[in-house]
């Protein structure tokens, strides 16, 4: 299997390669050159297996002729080993016919450990096999920094610098990046937004000097071994409410594009879903531009659910890709518009082939406050910001088809337990291994929106050109 870029100007790499680089070289993002298919009766047969066999059969095809099947299920074995329950992504019943997927049985307590644990994995042992290093450089709205700080800590082969916006992210968030000892660990607050700390990193990588140089890779969900491993719980659970033989529809809170894009992948591969419910909170691009055909962003807004405070959705340009029927120079103009206009407009024929498949509706505050209470009231079940989200507009767009419908739960509530607490008045705790968390000593470094401040940054601690052997 080969990977190709959505700007059309980076020659076609192995998925190691494309799992080292991260970003194309052209600007572009990876993707498989075709897709994959794995046939009805196989997905029938998910049914009474573990969550390690059914992600070993989903990701196998697009490792294929990178990776030998041996490492690849003992590295899947490893990663899923670390979850609290041997489901990894159990589903949790609400009303009839309405199911949370819940993400967060992960060390961070979020959706983002399940594709990281594996990344980390994969990276470090490509890397030993090349005897190389690298220099990981990544953004976070709050819960990919903890994952990623989670995952790679302490290893050999990847030095960790994580931007993520100063003040815009919870307590729990901020202290998973920034209480880690490991000397490869760098946690930076950027005075400003995500959108800015995307940008940063965006620009480091399309520096190919500089990012030669740092040998420089990324774990955001730019990388497509992240949207791979994420399109496992949409099998999984789906299989679990009737798939194959019924149609089902995915309620996703939505940031960087990159959890339901992975949803857009399980269709491609014979999944049968009705809807993917693209669920944002007022930070609305992607609803905004579903309704309208205008992608524009807008300033961001703060919210509770900070992980989803982005007004500039990376992996919708795979998408856009996809849809236009692979049209590189297309998808490379709208991205070119973008930078130099700060919109664009989706081709006719696009947007119709996205509003197949995709529907998306917003949650304000008070009616993320409002699920959050109705849930608890109604099932005793506690929920955090974002899942309120996605469970608002499940409900909201219920008449979207027929199928069952499961909003994935992307985080646990104690990782917003201000947010939770103001809105039913019990705050939830962490779990016994992060009990301490809010006692350990912090390690942050400062910097200001500013790629260059930030290139320095990572160049005086980048140990890339040193490389063990």
């Amino acid at each position: 299997m080969l990977y190709v870029s959505t700007r059309g100007e980076a020659p076609a790499i192995s998925f190691n390669d494309a799992l080292l680089a991260g970003l194309a070289r052209d600007g572009g993002l990876y993707v498989p050159e075709r897709w994959p298919e794995l046939p009805r009766d196989t997905i029938a047969g998910f049914r009474g297996k573990s969550y390690a066999q059914v992600a070993f059969e989903v990701i196998r095809p697009f490792v294929a002729g990178s990776l030998k099947e041996s490492d690849l299920s003992r590295m899947i074995g490893e990663a899923y080993a670390t979850f609290d329950d041997p489901a990894v992504a159990p589903l949790a019943k609400l009303e009839d016919g309405e199911h949370l997927c819940e993400l967060f049985h992960g060390p961070t307590l979020a959706f983002k450990d399940v594709a990281m644990q594996l990344l980390a994995r994969l990276m470090d042992h490509v890397l030993a096999e090349r005897g190389e290093r690298v220099t990981i450089v990544g953004a976070t709205s709050g819960d990919t920094g903890g994952a990623a700080v989670e995952a790679f800590r302490g290893r050999d082969r990847a030095d960790m610098i994580i931007l993520f916006p100063d003040g815009r992210v919870s307590d729990v968030q901020r202290r998973m990046m920034t209480t880690a000892t490991e000397a490869n660990i760098h946690a930076v607050a950027i005075d400003g937004t995500f959108d800015d700390c995307q940008a940063i990193v965006k620009a480091l990588f399309n520096d190919h000097a500089f990012r030669d140089r740092v040998r420089m890779s990324g774990v955001n969900s730019i990388n497509w071994a992240r949207i791979v491993a994420q399109t496992v719980y949409y099998f999984t659970a789906a299989v679990a409410v009737g798939a194959p033989d019924k149609r089902v529809r995915f309620a996703v809170p939505t940031g960087n594009f990159g959890d339901v894009f992975a949803g857009y992948v399980a269709a491609q591969m014979g999944l049968p879903i009705e809807r993917l419910i693209v669920a944002t909170n007022v930070n609305d691009i992607l609803a905004r531009a579903l309704a309208t055909g205008a992608y524009e962003p807008r300033a961001v807004v703060p919210t509770a659910s900070p992980a989803m405070d982005i007004q500039v959705s990376s992996n919708f340009e795979r998408l856009l890709f996809d849809a236009s029927g692979r049209n590189a120079p297309a998808v490379k103009a709208m991205m070119n518009d973008l930078a130099k206009d700060r919109r664009f407009s989706l081709p006719t024929d696009v947007l119709a082939h996205i509003r197949k498949l995709f529907s998306a509706a917003r949650a304000d505050e008070a009616e993320t406050v409002a699920t959050i209470k109705s849930v608890y009231a109604a099932q005793g079940y506690v929920i955090d910001p974002h899942t309120a989200v996605g469970v608002h507009v499940a409900r909201k767009m219920k008449g979207e088809g027929t199928g069952p419908l499961i909003a994935l739960s992307t985080a646990h509530p104690a990782k917003f337990p201000d947010a939770v607490e103001a809105a039913i008045g019990v705050r939830p705790a962490l779990p016994g291994h992060l009990s301490d968390l809010l006692d350990r000593p912090e390690r942050i470094e400062r910097l200001p929106a500013n790629a260059g401040a930030v290139a320095r940054f990572v160049s005086e601690r980048s140990r890339a050109l040193g490389a063990v052997a």
